[in-house]
């Protein structure tokens, strides 16, 4: 049996460039992030208030992973780009609207238009980096994309922290601080936008497909689909899963710095540095969690996660200074390869559901949009104990990698 490359020399420059988007859309969760203990301070929100961030983002993905998944069915993966593109600048541009009329409903708006384009760019960019060669290593391909969306994580707080807290920006109704950054973030993403424009994308075989010609031995293979797509039971539960593995990012997210602030006493601009340090751990986890997939079964590897993702909750959960604080580093060590490796377990032997499949699994982060609201009503009285909840999710992610990723007809 041929061996898988885990890229062809062909597909390099185009994986470059995917890679580049992950990376964005990673460094601008992150500073959402950011932004929820901000405006707690300068627009007078409260915890739960502020998690109204979180749903305007991931709602956004609610809303628009349908539509963007028809577009890249009908259009190709290079004009979904530029779609997400063109929706994520404008989102970033209307933070000057925002920050003149200081409205954190205008805010939300702006924040909704930016994440209708990280759902668009998620929803391409996956199966995109999947078609990038052989599905035996499309795990690998996606974690490793993944790994450049951590650092743009891991950036994120940094930029964010320095910007909004480095000076008396927190204390200050000015919000031209904000209007600056995100200007400055959507002149990037329109560079991006330029380069993919001229960027050639060659004629990519769904390896989904494809992997049955190259490995007439593989089981599970599907070439073409009789099943309707619901049919499909490990792509149920990977919907599943990426629902309640993105609503646990982004409530632990979410209340991180308050968690520093409150439990640890840091500054809020030093609780946003640990943030930066909070997202290596899941870059580190990524390039890890890549590198094991060549010993380890993806699915196998995922449960070993989730369940220690568990154990950090309830150490975290205690409050015990920084002991539980590392733990709460800790959880986005084991976070860190769940998110690509539940969409490419879901995408398994689709065949031609593959694009279709892929908007569904990108609808899925909507459990993101809700989860910081009820972490927040919990986290007004003790931010600790808040960290109980997402033990619920992990327990989900636990299930589907232990058992129902498989693919069966």
């Amino acid at each position: 049996m041929q061996k898988a490359a885990f890229i062809e020399k062909k597909f390099i420059v185009n994986f470059i460039f995917v890679t580049s988007l992950f990376l964005m859309w990673g460094l601008l969760h992150s500073m959402s992030d950011v932004l929820n203990k901000y405006f707690q301070g300068v627009l007078n929100v409260s915890k739960s208030q502020s998690g109204l961030i979180q749903l305007s983002v991931f709602g956004a993905y609610f809303i628009m992973s349908i539509p963007a998944g028809y577009f890249l069915k009908k259009f190709g993966y290079k004009r979904g780009v530029l779609l997400g593109l063109a929706l994520f600048a404008i989102g970033t541009f209307l933070f000057v609207p925002a920050a003149n009329a200081a409205s954190f409903s205008f805010f939300r708006i702006a924040l909704f238009v930016m994440g209708c384009g990280m759902a668009t760019l998620e929803t391409v960019a996956h199966p995109f980096a999947a078609a990038l060669g052989d599905q035996r290593t499309s795990d690998r391909r996606i974690n490793f994309s993944q790994s450049f969306n951590a650092l743009g994580a891991t950036a994120g707080p940094f930029i964010a922290s320095w910007f909004l807290f480095g000076g008396t920006a927190s204390n200050s109704p000015d919000l031209n601080v904000v209007k600056y950054l995100y200007v400055s973030i959507g002149g990037v993403i329109v560079l991006l936008f330029i380069a993919f424009l001229f960027l050639r994308i060659p004629v990519l075989n769904d390896p989904h497909v494809a992997v049955a010609e190259i490995d007439p031995d593989a089981v599970n293979i599907d070439i073409a689909p009789e099943k309707k797509l619901y049919q499909h039971k490990h792509f149920v539960w990977a919907v599943a899963a990426q629902f309640f593995n993105v609503a646990a990012q982004a409530g632990t997210w979410a209340f991180f710095i308050n968690y520093g602030h409150e439990i640890m006493g840091f500054s809020n601009l030093s609780a946003g540095r640990y943030m930066s340090f909070f997202m290596a751990m899941m870059m580190a986890g990524r390039f890890i969690g890549t590198l094991l997939m060549k010993f380890i079964a993806p699915n196998k590897l995922l449960a070993f996660f989730a369940m220690g993702s568990i154990l950090m909750c309830i150490i975290v959960a205690q409050g015990f200074g920084w002991s539980s604080y590392i733990a709460l580093m800790m959880i986005n060590f084991f976070f860190s390869i769940m998110f690509p490796t539940i969409f490419s377990l879901g995408l398994k032997n689709l065949g031609s559901h593959t694009q279709q499949a892929s908007s569904f699994i990108s609808m899925g982060v909507v459990g993101g949009a809700v989860f910081p609201l009820i972490m927040g009503q919990v986290a007004n009285h003790d931010v600790a104990k808040a960290y109980y909840l997402p033990i619920v999710c992990y327990a989900v992610i636990f299930l589907f990698g232990y058992k129902f990723y498989k693919v069966k007809h």
